[in-house]
């Protein structure tokens, strides 16, 4: 497959060079757009970032390899990242994790036959009061899981539809007396 960025794609471009005094710091935020063009950011991609920067190859895929959430390779339409860090695993992550193998038919790094889901372990996403968690593609978390709770997001999924944002109060302390 030849890849290539549209027209809009090439214009967002040069508009985030016009924002940094050296054309390095773009790396980032083009490997964003082309990950949302073509679904991943595999080498023939890193290439066509590196070309249209005018930047090492080198230079890009070092990038690209750093970052968990750049896909390397193809992804299902939904990848899911399970939390199985110290707070998400002692909470029960790693019994997400399973119920989630198990539910989608497939192992953790595999994609379902249809293409829907790609099912990732990863490591602490940053939510360790809200575990067990996980993040949907690289945007949504969805926090405090039960069997339930994944059941109705991949029914959500299915239907074509994000998660509802999810609001969460921080714990309140009540006034100490000194």
């Amino acid at each position: 497959m030849a890849y290539e960025f549209t027209k809009d794609d090439l214009e967002a471009i040069e508009q985030l060079k016009t924002k940094f005094p050296e054309v390095k710091p773009v790396t980032l935020p083009a490997l964003w757009i082309a990950q949302k063009r073509f679904g991943h950011v595999n080498p023939e991609v890193q290439k066509l970032v590196a070309d249209t920067l005018d930047l090492p190859q080198a230079h890009v895929h070092g990038v690209a390899s750093f970052y968990t959430q750049y896909y390397k390779e193809e992804k299902g339409k939904h990848v899911l990242d399970v939390c199985t860090c110290l707070s998400c695993q002692i909470c029960g992550g790693y019994d997400i994790l399973h119920y989630l193998e198990e539910k989608l038919d497939i192992k953790v790094g595999e994609t379902t036959e249809d293409g829907m889901f790609t099912l990732n372990e990863v490591e602490c996403l940053g939510a360790c009061g809200y575990a067990p968690m996980l993040q949907v593609t690289n945007d949504k978390y969805v926090n405090h899981l039960t069997p339930e709770k994944v059941d109705t997001l991949i029914e959500t999924l299915k239907k074509g539809e994000k998660p509802k944002y999810e609001q969460i109060g921080m714990p309140r302390r009540k006034n100490i007396k000194k």
